[in-house]
Order: C-alpha cells, then structure tokens, then sequence
C-alpha cells in the first residue's frame, strides 16, 4: 500500500484529497490529511464579516464533511517532517509515515512580528486584522462604532494572502462610511510597501486612481518597523498616526515549516514554480500558499496549480516526467463598493490585462474596469467554493492563462 499524506485541509489540501481520491486506485493507494482544526473556512468571505454584508455561518463548515469517502482524517499538529525518513512526527508524539508528502497548511497572519502590534496594548482595541475569522468579527462592533477620526488600512510586507483583500477593504469602508453619513468625518489612509496600489503597471494605475477618485490617501513605500501607541512607525521614521488601524499583519508559513529544515525566512517551501515540487526533495510537494512561486496567494492559484498538479502526481508516482507547467494563473474579484467590482486576470509572465473573461468579446465578466456582474461573480463564488471547487469537481476554465479576450492599452505597446 502507498501512502500519500497532506498536511493541511484548507483549500489547497481539500482539493487535492478529493481529485487524487477518484484517480488512485483504492486498492493501492491511502490518502491521508492531516488537520489541527475541525472548521474549513472560506477565506474570502472575511472580507465582508466587518460590514454585515455576511453571517458568520455563511463562511465556516466542518472538515469531515468536506472529504471524499475514504480518506483518512488525522487530527493533529504538525511538530516537524523527517524527510530523510519519509514521515511527519505531530506534537503529540504520534508518527505518520508517507511515500509522497504534500504541504498545504497555507500561510498565516503574524502579529508578533511587528513590535507594538500585538504587545502594545491596542490589539482588538484599535488595531484590528480582518485575514482570520476571529479578527474580522472583532472589527465588526468596531466598525460598527466608529464615527470619525483617521482609519488607515496598512499592509506589513507582501507576500500576503489575497494581496487586493487590502484595497477591497479600503473601497468597501469608503462606500460604507459614505451609506452612513460618515464619510466626511473621516481620513482614510491607506498605507503599503509598494510603489503603488498593487504590483502590475496597467492595474496598479487603475487601482490607484479610484483610490484617488475616492479620496483615500496613498502612503505608498511604507515599510513598518514597529508601532509606537497609535502610530505606524517606518523603517525610515515616517509616521501614520490613526484612530484606527485595519491592518494586514506580516504573512508566515508553519513554524513546523522551519524546525523541518524546509523553508525559507517566511517559512515559505522553495519549489519548482511550475511542478511545485519541493526543491529540497523530490517526494514532497507544496501548493497553495504554503510555497514560494511569485504569484498571488490566491484561492485562484490553488486551484489552477492543483489542476496541473493532480496529473503530473500521477506521472511522478508513475516513475514518469512530469509534463504539466503551471504558468502562475491567478484571477481575483476587486470588490470596489457600491455593489461593483474588477476582475483582474494575469500569471507569471502576463500582468493583468484590459478585456473580457472567461469568453473572448462576451465575458460576461469585465477585466480591469468596474461592473456590477463583476460584483455578483464574486458573490456566486460563495457557491462554487463550497459546492464546485472543494469537492473537486471539474470547472469549465482553462488552469492556464489565455490571451484570448485580452488586449494590451497603446500606453504599453
């Protein structure tokens, strides 16, 4: 009997479980996740915790339900990975033994990072996250009870989960504060280490200039250091002050990650950007956010690369080259207010593109402009999510990038 094992049932690990369940043989293979947790979490949906726009039931299930038959469950923490003796070792002494390890428990929000953001005293007070479930409905009543002063939204470093969640954020709290009266009594600031809304030229133009449109000021190049009482603190002395902070904390893989020998300073596993094969042994493998490749920490990435990944593990367990290459595919949602939205569609060599997706001239989604079908694809994706992606049923698009329907602006010719 061979045994594959994942560690992790968040989004990578859920799907990869379900697909591989209905390819390998009952016969010869066992599946194996192991997860700490007994709720699975749609991630995006904390995006709309805060404004009421979602219940809290609307974005949590439990696991079980969520595998295929004949997998197996193993409840647990990861204490380390003993590659050289192709087991994983959990925190409460016991040892589960693998022929194939697949690292999926995906990245996670790190305040201790930064000093000041959790030791000093304002933590779930007037500093606030919004990437984890417990943070988002914190800020709900927060939110709920702020009525002026200077709210800055502020990302730590990239890379991060989601990294247009922030800007999200900002759009939505500017539409919501302008729905209650508010929006005249308020400063919203929005502070990242990026050169400008977002990584790509051609959407990070667009992105900025709603932000402009919308009022919200952009500190851009704004590398934290520490959080002094209530200001943010550069690396160069800059200082925003707030009343309150929305902030996206520094993004780190599993601490088991690093005791394992296997990551890197963000406890991030190095891979093949296009196997995903850890380059430190070729019987592990790391998708979701868990891995290094330079594109978006994304749902959108877990499921194209999962798509390639699922045919090359069957070549590799096979003795046989992998032929699958993941280009890096991500599209994203930008949630922009007032019941509008972007898409944005791009991969490792493409940065997001004007035009039409997924059908060329049709759509009926608009790339890189606000539309309101946008906005009801990114709810619909709620549904698909549950009902469609996890249980690793087939979804009619392309894993990898088309140009089809894409057209480049004369600025970038």
């Amino acid at each position: 009997m061979r045994r594959l094992l994942v560690l992790g049932a968040g989004t990578a690990g859920t799907m990869v479980v379900n697909k591989l369940r209905r390819r390998l043989d009952r016969a010869q293979w066992r599946i194996t996740v192991v997860e700490a947790g007994e709720r699975h979490f749609y991630q995006p949906g904390y995006l709309f915790l805060p404004f009421g726009a979602y219940t809290p039931e609307q974005v949590v299930k439990p696991v079980r339900p969520l595998l295929a038959d004949g997998v197996e469950l193993v409840r647990g923490e990861v204490d380390r990975v003993v590659p050289d003796d192709h087991r994983v070792l959990l925190s409460d002494g016991r040892s589960v033994p693998y022929d194939y390890l697949v690292i999926a428990t995906g990245v996670t929000p790190r305040p201790d990072q930064t000093p000041g953001m959790l030791d000093g005293g304002q933590w779930r007070r007037r500093i606030f996250d919004f990437y984890t479930y417990d943070g988002a409905l914190a800020l709900r009543p927060a939110l709920a009870a702020f009525d002026g002063g200077r709210l800055v939204v502020h990302i730590t470093d990239v890379p991060i989960k989601c990294p247009v969640a922030p800007l999200e954020f900002a759009f939505l709290a500017d539409a919501w504060l302008r729905r209650r009266g508010l929006r005249d009594r308020v400063e919203l600031v929005y502070a990242t280490p990026l050169p400008g809304a977002f990584t790509k030229p051609v959407a990070s133009d667009r992105l900025g200039s709603m932000l402009d449109d919308r009022g919200i000021l952009v500190e851009s190049d704004f590398l934290v250091e520490r959080i002094d009482g209530t200001s943010l603190i550069s690396y160069d002395e800059r200082a925003v002050p707030f009343d309150l902070l929305v902030t996206v904390p520094l993004n780190m893989g599993a601490d088991y990650v690093a005791r394992s020998g296997l990551g890197d300073e963000l406890n991030l596993v190095p891979v093949d950007k296009q196997t995903l094969l850890a380059k430190a042994d070729d019987h592990i493998f790391a998708l979701g956010d868990a891995n290094d490749i330079p594109t978006s920490k994304a749902g959108s990435v877990a499921h194209f690369s999962v798509e390639v990944f699922t045919d090359n593990f069957l070549e590799h367990a096979a003795g046989r080259p992998m032929t699958g290459r993941f280009d890096g595919h991500a599209n994203c949602f930008v949630e922009s207010g007032d019941g509008k939205a972007l898409l944005i569609d791009f991969n490792y060599d493409t940065e997001p593109l004007p035009g039409t997706y997924p059908v060329p001239g049709v759509g009926p989604f608009r790339l890189v402009r606000e539309a309101a079908v946008n906005h009801w694809g990114k709810l619909a994706f709620r549904w698909m999510y549950w009902n469609v992606l996890l249980p690793g049923r087939p979804i009619p698009l392309p894993a990898h990038m088309s140009m089809a329907g894409k057209h480049v602006p004369p600025s970038k010719e």
